[in-house]
């Protein structure tokens, strides 16, 4: 981890990582292992604070983590939780509910299932917005989660054989993933999917472009499941298929039972982004290498660094340097 300071979050929109340099990558982990292990010296960072949740399409996970992270850090919380409860079903258009949005909040956090809804949305008022989610594009605030637990696993965000397996077309967490562990560098890409649900090849070509990293693509997990260090699982996700048939064909491609686990390493971190169908067998949950609920007690930390970041409230305590040489220790 780099000992570099990172720049001010302040007014920042957060539409992609790319947003985000490296030091400032960091400084959100560093931040959210201090907020961890002090939660009653932050619980008042963000007093008199109000974040919006405008939530375009369901979601449980990520709206429950932004809302329990501003109301942990002392804010509160206004919002909605899917289009129908909005003017959008009256025809207003994002721009402008979020020039009537901005006037009520600090921060605005934005689920919406068309790609760019978060660029338009950021573009339209001053007031930091955190994408949460735009179709199958990109996932921010997943990928910090993400980062994280990968981090407080093996400390560190380089020299890491990393698989993505299942539905990686229309995973947007894994497209952010990849995207931000190429900055990182050192990185081997391990692509575990059938040919209906290939990478991308603007993903392909984003590790293409990173010299330190590299990937392969295969059909079947249990072939290399024992060189990765990290794998990262899927669901086939049904609200992204057009056909049902193919839907019913594809989603139970791949399940990570004990039998495959087997073959792991003793020191393999398991990831699942959630909601899981039946991609994992719940006894790989009792496992010490099943690490997709850190993932999400780190999501709400890292949103918590990350809002109270582009807000620019200090966290009360917090010194990087200080952090820093604790985690090098």
């Amino acid at each position: 981890m780099s000992a570099q300071l990172s720049s001010s979050l302040k007014g920042m929109s957060i539409v992609t990582l790319d947003d985000l340099s490296v030091p400032q990558l960091n400084d959100l982990i560093l931040k959210a292992l201090y907020i961890d292990g002090h939660r009653k010296e932050v619980a008042h960072t963000c007093d008199g604070r109000v974040l919006a949740t405008l939530f375009y399409e369901p979601s449980t996970r990520t709206r429950l983590s932004f809302e329990t992270a501003m109301l942990r850090l002392g804010g509160q919380v206004i919002g909605f939780a899917g289009a129908s409860q909005s003017s959008a079903a009256k025809g207003e258009t994002i721009a402008d509910t979020l020039k009537t949005v901005s006037n009520y909040v600090d921060v605005v956090a934005m689920r919406h299932p068309k790609e760019g809804a978060a660029l338009v949305a950021s573009q339209a008022v001053d007031t930091p917005v955190i994408n949460a989610g735009d179709g199958g594009h990109m996932h921010p605030t997943q990928t910090l989660a993400d980062i994280s637990t990968i981090f407080n696993r093996f400390g560190r965000l380089d020299n890491l054989t990393v698989g993505l397996c299942g539905d990686l077309t229309f995973g947007r967490t894994v497209h952010s993933l990849i995207e931000t562990l190429c900055r990182f560098g050192n990185i081997n890409f391990v692509l575990i999917s059938p040919d209906e649900l290939r990478t991308p090849q603007y993903v392909l070509d984003r590790i293409n472009d990173t010299p330190s990293c590299s990937y392969v693509e295969v059909r079947d997990m249990t072939e290399v499941i024992g060189d990765l260090d990290v794998l990262y699982m899927t669901r086939v996700q049904q609200e992204r298929f057009f056909n049902e048939d193919d839907y019913l064909r594809l989603r139970d491609t791949y399940i990570l039972d004990m039998e495959k686990l087997s073959a792991g390493k003793e020191s393999l971190a398991v990831l699942h982004p959630l909601p899981r169908v039946n991609e994992i067998a719940v006894d790989v949950d009792d496992d010490p290498r099943a690490a997709y609920f850190e993932q999400v007690k780190n999501g709400m930390l890292m949103r918590m660094a990350l809002q109270c970041s582009v807000i620019g409230d200090e966290l009360p305590g917090y010194d990087a340097d200080k952090m820093e040489e604790e985690v090098n220790n």
